[in-house]
């Protein structure tokens, strides 16, 4: 398989749609059902005023449940899709395929989902791109089944095959035991096309268990620019892992040997749950669409000025605020709960 036929597109090229896993009550977000339906509403009302939306139901009564709460928001039905799929959780971020240009058409590849690391239940997730893929969901993609173990927001893509990760993450042993940096490298350049890995040392949010994913800490804008989450108060327990990773992007250089122009992402104050415990709010977790960027908020006045600093980053695009406060009950926000569909795919 030669790396130069493939790429993996960057976030904000054309997309045909957005990959969504509706919570259900055997879920993990059971006891907080009432409070994060409603956010799976926004987001799939944000999305359908710019594209489609594939939306995976466990059963045909939970796809009526769901249709109903989406007809009572006014998301228009034509924007829709609802295909059916048992699942264990939410993350499409992490079970949803990642699809690569091949010669310029697109095609979907599925990795292996171990709830990251073995620490959750996900053996009904694992198969969900599979079986949506059988019911045709995805029109005439051609799907391939790979298994090493990659969750979606572990990586990003500039589009111009240069991949962003973290080390604890990526070379975690509860994912791929036995493999190496140089190992893991190779299967990504051949199974997305990957010239180039930046490997991120710091960063960690509390309350993430994820073992860092990248799109809570630090994300591409353009292929010259990187949006990351800063930490400013010497006092938060965030702060000396967040410098350490501000240190490590002002020392990258882009494809061209340049520095990335970089912009800092407030933190916001600190969401706890009921025991007191640190939630990972964050605003390196949105979500760019055709003709807009979402961004997660949480009610706090560093909202404003992530949304102006993301807004001047995807100049074009509006930018749309979403409330995401109940995701971090189960420690994700808004773009751990999304996957982009490229333009081609669904027909």
């Amino acid at each position: 398989m030669s790396v130069i036929e493939r790429r993996l597109p960057a976030e904000w090229e054309p997309q045909s749609g957005v990959l969504l896993t509706w919570p259900h009550d055997d879920g993990d977000f059971a006891p907080h059902l009432a409070q994060v339906e409603p956010v799976f509403v926004d987001i799939a009302r944000a999305v359908a005023r710019f594209e489609s939306l594939w939306i995976v139901c466990r059963d045909a009564a939970h796809r009526e449940r769901v249709m109903r709460r989406l007809a009572e928001a006014r998301v228009p039905a034509n924007r829709l899709r609802l295909p059916l799929a048992p699942s264990n959780d939410c993350w499409a971020r992490d079970h949803g395929p990642i699809t690569v240009l091949e010669a310029g058409h697109p095609r979907l590849v599925d990795f292996r989902f171990n709830g990251w690391g073995g620490k959750y239940e996900s053996a009904l997730d694992d198969r969900i791109t599979v079986q949506l893929h059988a019911a045709g969901a995805f029109g005439a993609v051609a799907l391939e089944r790979e298994d090493l173990v990659l969750e979606g927001g572990a990586i990003d893509s500039d589009g111009c095959g240069t991949l962003l990760t973290t080390r604890r993450c990526l070379l975690s042993r509860t994912r791929n035991p036995g493999l190496d940096r140089a190992r893991i490298e190779a299967r990504l350049a051949d199974r997305l096309g990957v010239r180039r890995v930046l490997w991120l040392g710091h960063g960690a949010l509390a309350g993430d268990d994820t073992d860092g994913h990248v799109d809570t800490l630090a994300r591409f804008c353009d292929p010259r620019t990187i949006a990351y989450q800063a930490c400013d108060d010497p006092d938060d327990e965030h702060h000396a892992e967040l410098a350490g990773m501000a240190r490590e992007l002002a020392a990258l250089r882009d494809a061209h040997g340049e520095p990335y122009r970089l912009i800092p992402l407030p933190l916001p104050r600190p969401v706890r749950d009921e025991a007191g415990h640190r939630r990972p709010a964050g605003y390196a977790n949105f979500l760019v669409i055709n003709g807009a960027v979402l961004v997660p908020v949480y009610g706090d006045p560093a909202d404003a000025i992530a949304l102006e600093r993301l807004g001047e980053a995807f100049p074009g695009r509006e930018t749309v605020a979403v409330k995401c406060t109940p995701l971090l009950h189960q420690n994700g926000s808004l773009h751990c709960v999304t996957m982009q569909l490229p333009a081609g795919v669904g027909g």
